[in-house]
């Protein structure tokens, strides 16, 4: 009923303003980024310096601030999270509009990458606030306005080089402004490129477009017309354990990537992980200005396209992957086989003994003569012929979204209102696709596990409604199947001001569903993995307020605090929906958080002071690991895990003297595990539960992949003849690896006594060093007639420093009786790398 009230009310404000319409008459941050990746960027105007008595009320939504500007571009090389939040946890808002993925929660960054002229200016704050244009998350907004008017007036030429992910960038931007007619438009492309990247056996193929077109009808209408997109084609890198890059001579060793010998003898660096990206997004609003004091802005967008990535995939041979446990030697030095510990050793001093062997896979495919008996189902139907024992094929999470909504604003001397209603649906098809066959010339949509393991043959049957299927380049095989999501919300916020305090205050309800739509019938599963699923419903809640007391005009104490529930995401829900529909068992998760703030805001100093605490209760959290016994993906779905994130964060600017500024951030956190949540383990191509109600004992266990605690201090002159330089040390503490959840169980330690050694080695989380990083940067302006050119260096990690370890994680798979039989996979910090950009202007 609330879905329908919502989407009802939308229907009419959006075509409210349609009827009153017709009736009236400077970074240089790196822009490639991760789908899943937190962004931190803040480039809001200042404060007005030279207004020591000016009104103070939109303090924390209008000023930029000195922890997360520092903090956001110090931090990221060692994958640094303000306050522990993942992205799932903020609203990305394009033109007001929250486009988060539905399915996910999560924010897609990547769908502008590469448009730095556009979304330059976005409008982010990092923490609990007010919001003039939704409820938001606990870790803030970001607003990207897409509107051809928010583009600066003129052309924009740019081109940087870097040694990162990919190598050269160019880009050009114009926007004519709004004209005498009304009318403004503006475009901005873009490419990025690097024939390898960074890492060997990485390449990286970008495109970006942004048109803009928006129309001013007359002081109180005006509509908007923005579609942008990244198609993206990307050789991805693989993350290994520490015998992998000793044996190489390489920490930053990439599995992923071997040579293959094309017909004239040319050999060729090929990835076997390609990631191929394109969604654009299209979003049409208007504006509406109903008086001096109130204004209605709605939206309606759409995003489309497709998102896969390639993989290895083989049936009755070896694995193909080169760091695969049983090709290292530590897997015969554990059994004192010194014969075959030294061949392996020998075999990983050579590059084709350590990378993807394409030849051999080539080699054994041309090898593979084989019968197929009653082909599709077809009784007395045979085909003879190659079929290929190893493919290539690509796995698609192809999405069709849509989203409309419309928010009122109504500002008043002391009081302002705004409300508003937003509705999104969503839907994710997976599948998967033969990429290329290797040499071969088919391949058979069974499970090799499942032949093997059942006396039923339609068991092994990934679609039982097309039994012995045969699939060639471009067929869908495997898994398929859809992912419905229709979220609805309804907020509303009132902020007061006077002469001592402002006050903010917001509440939302909204409304969340998802289901399954299986296309397969899978032979494993033939009772629930075909057609629609039950529809699962959440209704949640939230409200949130805040305070400011203003000591002066200069200084500030704040108070946040909200409560929430949030529904399970629908990536989470499902244990298994590449095979059948089944889910854990869902409830809503609830959200405290608070924080207390002391603001100063001088014209030469600036300094935050934060104390931040939140729990989240009675999530769910899914993962997934392959294990070769079952030649499957296994299911780790936890309930009832609690987080806790506490600390306090600290940021300081000031302007020293004449042209030098010294700023100074830390960040000291707890970011743990609460509680004692409970497990269901399975595997993928088996109905059997390995384990249910497993008791985890994850509690004080530490969230890892982030530095707990980070510091930075720097140095900056800016000197009168428009130029800058300045530099940074960034030192990073407290780094954990998060834990794998089973070795936290009773049944781990059975066999064992507390005295054992074993114990440790079980029990303790991996902590890793501290490490540190330099960076410089530099800039200069000139005006030549009418042109301005920019030049900007950034040199990250000036030392070099190679030894520091940010991240990585725990295997979910080991073994009792050898704890080191797989070790944690590790990810090193870039070495020395830079970004050069030169900008004209005019």
């Amino acid at each position: 009923m609330i879905r329908k009230l919502l989407f009802c009310g939308l229907l009419t404000s959006f075509s409210a303003t349609v009827f009153a319409q017709n009736n009236t008459e400077n970074q240089t941050k790196e822009d490639s980024l991760a789908p899943n990746e937190a962004v931190f960027i803040t480039s809001l105007d200042e404060l007005d310096n030279n207004g020591g008595d000016q009104n103070t009320s939109g303090l924390l939504q209008s000023s930029r601030d000195v922890f997360a500007s520092a903090a956001g571009f110090n931090f990221s090389a060692a994958r640094f999270k303000i306050r522990g939040y993942n992205s799932d946890q903020t609203a990305i808002l394009i033109n007001g509009m929250p486009i988060n993925d539905p399915e996910s929660g999560w924010g897609e960054w990547y769908l502008w990458g590469g448009l730095n002229d556009v979304t330059r200016y976005s409008e982010t704050k990092n923490w609990l606030t007010s919001n003039p244009y939704h409820f938001g998350g606990i870790g803030g907004y970001s607003n990207v306005n897409m509107r051809a008017t928010n583009v600066r007036a003129g052309s924009r030429l740019s081109y940087a080089m870097t040694n990162r992910a990919y190598r050269h960038r160019l880009m050009y931007t114009y926007s004519t402004g709004m004209q005498s007619n009304g009318w403004a438009f503006a475009y901005s492309l873009s490419a990025r490129y690097a024939y390898e990247g960074y890492i060997e056996g990485t390449f990286y193929e970008a495109f970006s477009y942004y048109m803009a077109a928006e129309k001013k009808f007359n002081d109180n209408h005006s509509l908007s017309f923005s579609v942008i997109g990244a198609p993206t084609r990307q050789g991805k890198q693989s993350i290994s354990t520490q015998e992998t890059y000793d044996l190489s001579g390489d920490i930053y060793y990439n599995s992923y990537w071997g040579y293959q010998t094309l017909a004239d003898g040319t050999r060729i660096k090929r990835n076997s992980r390609v990631q191929n990206t394109h969604m654009p997004v299209v979003i049409l609003t208007h504006d509406w200005k109903i008086d001096d004091k109130s204004k209605l802005t709605s939206s309606v967008y759409g995003t489309f396209g497709k998102s896969g990535q390639t993989a290895l995939n083989w049936n009755d041979d070896k694995d193909p992957r080169p760091d695969y446990y049983k090709y290292l030697p530590s897997y015969y030095t554990a059994t004192g086989d010194t014969i075959n510990e030294a061949i392996l050793y020998n075999n990983w001093q050579t590059v084709d003994g350590r990378q993807v062997d394409w030849d051999q896979l080539y080699f054994a495919n041309s090898k593979n003569i084989h019968t197929v008996k009653d082909v599709n189902g077809v009784t007395g139907t045979d085909l003879e012929g190659l079929r290929s024992k190893y493919i290539v094929e690509n796995q698609w999470n192809n999405q069709i979204c849509g989203g409309l909504g419309s928010v009122y604003t109504r500002n008043m001397d002391k009081l302002n209102l705004t409300a508003g209603l937003y509705a999104q649906m969503q839907r994710n098809h997976y599948f998967k696709t033969i990429e290329d066959l290797l040499g071969g010339e088919f391949w058979l949509d069974v499970d090799q596990f499942a032949e093997q393991a059942f006396v039923d043959p339609n068991a092994a049957q990934n679609d039982i409604l097309n039994p012995n299927r045969v699939v060639y380049k471009g067929d869908v095989f495997g898994y398929n199947y859809y992912i419905m999501n229709v979220k609805t919300e309804l907020f509303a916020q009132a902020e007061y001001t006077t002469e001592k305090f402002d006050f903010y205050g917001a509440v939302e309800l909204s409304d969340k569903m998802f289901y399954r739509d299986g296309l397969y019938q899978a032979g494993r599963f033939p009772d629930n993995s075909l057609g629609k699923s039950a529809t699962h419903n959440f209704i949640n809640y939230a409200a949130k307020g805040g305070v400011v007391y203003k000591l002066s005009g200069r200084q500030f104490i704040t108070v946040n605090g909200a409560y929430l529930t949030q529904a399970p995401t629908s990536r989470n829900a499902y244990i298994s929906p590449r095979t059948r529909d089944y889910v854990a068992n869902l409830t809503n998760e609830t959200i405290y958080t608070g924080d207390v703030n002391y603001i100063l805001r001088y014209p030469k100093l600036r300094m935050r002071l934060t104390y931040y605490y939140t729990e989240r209760k009675n999530a769910i959290l899914l993962k997934q690991f392959y294990h070769d016994d079952y030649n499957a993906m296994v299911n780790y779905m936890m309930e009832g895990v609690d987080y806790l994130d506490q600390g306090i964060e600290f940021g300081v600017d000031a302007n020293i003297w004449g042209g030098f500024s010294v700023n100074a951030v830390a960040a000291y956190g707890q970011h743990l595990y609460n509680s004692r949540p409970t497990a269901t383990i399975t595997v993928d191509n088996s109905a059997e539960e390995l384990a249910t109600g497993r008791v985890i004992y994850l509690q004080n266990y530490k969230i890892g992949g982030m530095p707990q605690s980070a510091y930075s201090a720097g140095l900056k002159y800016s000197g009168k003849k428009y130029w800058f330089a300045g530099a940074n040390f960034n030192y990073y503490a407290d780094i954990y690896l998060d834990p794998n959840p089973d070795r936290r169980t009773e049944e781990a330690l059975e066999g064992y006594v507390d005295t054992d050694p074993q114990v440790p080695q079980i029990l303790d989380q991996t902590k890793l060093d501290n490490g540190y990083s330099v960076s410089l940067f530099a800039g200069k302006s000139f005006k030549i007639s009418n042109y301005f050119l920019n030049v900007n260096v950034n040199i990250n990690n000036l030392t070099n420093n190679k030894s520091f370890v940010t991240g990585g994680f725990e295997q979910l798979r080991y073994d009792t009786q050898n704890i080191d039989k797989f070790p944690p996979k590790l990810g090193y910090m870039y070495g020395l790398n830079y970004f050069v950009m030169a900008t004209l202007r005019w």
